[in-house]
């Protein structure tokens, strides 16, 4: 038997639920009528708990009779929809998605067990259309963007996905020193004077960072998580599985422990680029010692909203990601190296004739 799962149905109606962010509650889509994400959780607790408990035991059953490698089948799951017993087949990171027959969003309460529950959420804000309109904007002033990629391009897929991240604090201790310059160039007579000082810049103290983001799927592009920054973490809410519906989730599949190189890396960097900011007034600024020490605290697992856009042209894949909760997109373009070399072309002919112009003065 497949491992079981739950969906939330309408109090009313009995069809299936989906978190609507621009309200903050459960809508639903047959009768119109909305719900508090508290009354929901209160109606549903028991059921909840049976599909936890469920979640717990020996999953998936699927007779794999051939086409998927042992590593492969190692990775699936198979879940029975509470709505239509149609069997979902997922991956082993799955937490939340819909069933392909009857479109019930589905939730896998057995992903969070005590030792993989988020702590917290942050909520979608922007909905599916948001994430569209955001990618048209995206397109505009783009002068190298291929016209058949814009006016005929067609998005294959848009998935609202909330993305598992760790949020670390930490504070570091630093000391770092520089050789600074400051050049100055005046005339005297029929001299150009250079006068350069030198100057030894030294910094030391502590920085305190708190929530540096780091997300912890295998599946999301770094880059693009990364670039999709900031979060408001006002906005977080203890985590609940009504926040779900509607939505696709994955849990972690890269620990903590793995993923706190990145942020080791990404605190070390700030920290040296905040006292940087301090040693203004120089000309140049070389580096001739920093050291920083890092002391951990916390972590916490928290659950974060993106929508990711993917469409191929002419036989390529590009994806686009954008905060589900602040409206930041990005993602890589095509580039029409017609247009291109043609504004280049512009550019480069009134340069090379000025310059031609100067060696002949010369």
């Amino acid at each position: 038997m497949a491992a079981q799962v739950t969906n939330y149905q309408c109090p009313n109606c009995m069809a299936g639920l989906r978190y609507d962010g621009a309200s903050g509650r459960l809508a639903c889509d047959s009768c119109d009528n909305s719900f508090e994400v508290s009354l929901i959780n209160e109606l549903n607790a028991d059921k909840e708990q049976e599909a936890v408990a469920a979640g717990t035991e020996p999953q998936w059953d699927i007779q794999m009779t051939g086409g998927f490698s042992a590593e492969e089948a190692a990775h699936l799951r198979g879940y029975s929809c509470p709505a239509c017993a149609a069997e979902i087949i997922c991956d082993d990171t799955t937490a939340a998605t819909s069933c392909p027959y009857c479109g019930n969003p589905t939730i896998v309460p057995g992903q969070f067990s005590a030792q993989l529950k988020p702590d917290f959420l942050l909520p979608f804000k922007l909905d599916k259309n948001a994430a569209i309109e955001a990618l048209r904007a995206y397109y505009k002033g783009k002068k190298f963007l291929p016209k058949d990629f814009s006016q005929g391009n067609h998005l294959g897929e848009i998935k609202g996905i909330y993305v598992p991240f760790w949020l670390y604090n930490g504070e570091t201790d630093a000391a770092m020193r520089f050789r600074g310059t400051k050049v100055r160039t005046y005339t005297r007579g029929d001299y150009r004077i250079t006068e350069t000082d030198y100057y030894r810049v030294t910094r030391e103290g502590n920085v305190a960072f708190e929530k540096v983001p780091v997300d912890a799927s295998s599946k999301m592009p770094d880059d693009h998580m990364d670039s999709i920054e900031p979060f408001n973490y006002n906005e977080l809410v203890p985590f609940s599985m009504g926040y779900l519906p509607g939505f696709l989730a994955e849990k972690y599949d890269e620990d903590a422990e793995t993923c706190s190189k990145r942020a080791n890396e990404r605190i070390v960097k700030s920290t040296e680029n905040a006292f940087r900011a301090t040693m203004t007034g120089y000309t140049t600024l070389t580096r001739e010692y920093v050291n920083i020490n890092l002391r951990r605290g916390e972590v916490r697992y928290v659950l974060m909203p993106v929508w990711l856009l993917a469409t191929k042209w002419k036989g390529k894949d590009f994806l686009f990601a954008m905060n589900g909760q602040t409206g930041k997109l990005i993602g890589n373009l095509p580039v029409d190296r017609g247009r291109y070399w043609g504004w280049f072309s512009i550019i480069a002919a009134p340069l090379a004739a000025i310059l031609a112009a100067l060696l002949f003065l010369l």
